[in-house]
């Protein structure tokens, strides 16, 4: 199918980006790497007059360490994350989850907050954004403001941003020398997460100090699994502790039932996966 006729628009700033937004009103549409607007704009199931590209903003993209934070502009692409030498020393569970991302093609073209204001509950960036505790930075028409991982997700494909609003930036704290796992279970290579669990332990002397876990697809935005933390805070890093913690991973959601899972499956697979994730992270 063919999309509806917009007017399309190529700022060279950020600043000259929001006044467009502005202009426009909620009939514009920020496209970024394309990977998920194209396809909503192909089906018709938006309509927007106004498309905002933001490949033309240089400010927008690139990866630099900002004293105890790793700092990823919104239009990085997930290739350029993938060979980062500071993702991989810093934030081991971001690279993982965006090597399950598509295909190399999508990785090449898809970025980090395009996908982050999607916020689509299945995609596979949002639970490791909530897990390392990423800061969204958001500039509109009243200025640039942070929010937290925790609050910029607000439901389906819903955010913290406003209509005139742009991502610019992701600031993650630095889990240097956490263990970590991204663990994902799909219908078909390169699709989307049916279920999918990120995990990073912090494991002093074989006991597991600190726990942080994020569930994908679980409820209609990604999730903390705050019971499975809670379990495993204080134990050994083992097989029967990884389990018994694991069986809490569905407390809490709201899995969708869909054409891919019924809910209690989805619940199931949790239980699975976040055993699986827990193992492979504590090595």
């Amino acid at each position: 199918m063919i999309p509806a006729k917009f007017d399309y628009v190529k700022p060279a700033s950020l600043a000259d980006a929001v006044a467009a937004l502005q202009q426009a009103g909620d009939d514009a549409k920020i496209i970024a790497g394309g990977q998920s607007l194209l396809p909503v704009l192909r089906l018709r199931m938006a309509a927007p007059s106004v498309v905002v590209d933001l490949g033309g903003i240089a400010e927008l993209k690139g990866i630099r360490e900002d004293g105890d934070k790793v700092v990823i502009g919104a239009m990085t692409p997930y290739y350029d994350i993938l060979r980062d030498d500071l993702v991989k020393q810093h934030l081991t569970l971001l690279a993982q989850a965006v090597a399950t991302v598509a295909d190399n093609q999508v990785r090449h073209r898809g970025t980090l907050g395009g996908a982050l204001a999607h916020a689509d509950p299945a995609g596979d960036l949002g639970a490791p954004a909530l897990v390392l505790d990423a800061e969204m930075v958001i500039t509109g028409p009243g200025g640039t403001r942070t929010v937290a991982a925790a609050d910029f997700f607000q439901g389906l494909f819903s955010t913290a941003l406003g209509e005139a609003d742009i991502l610019t930036e992701i600031r993650f704290p630095k889990f240097t020398g956490w263990r970590t796992h991204y663990e994902k279970f799909n219908r078909t290579a390169q699709a989307w997460s049916m279920v999918a669990v990120g995990v990073a332990l912090k494991i002093d002397g074989g006991t597991i100090s600190e726990a942080r876990v994020g569930l994908t697809n679980m409820g209609d935005r990604p999730l903390r699994a705050t019971a499975v933390e809670q379990a495993l805070v204080g134990q050994q890093a083992t097989a029967d502790v990884a389990k018994a913690a694991a069986a809490h991973a569905a407390e809490g959601t709201a899995a969708p039932s869909d054409a891919d899972a019924a809910a209690d499956y989805r619940e199931h697979l949790a239980r699975v996966l976040t055993g699986r994730a827990v193992l492979a992270a504590a090595g």
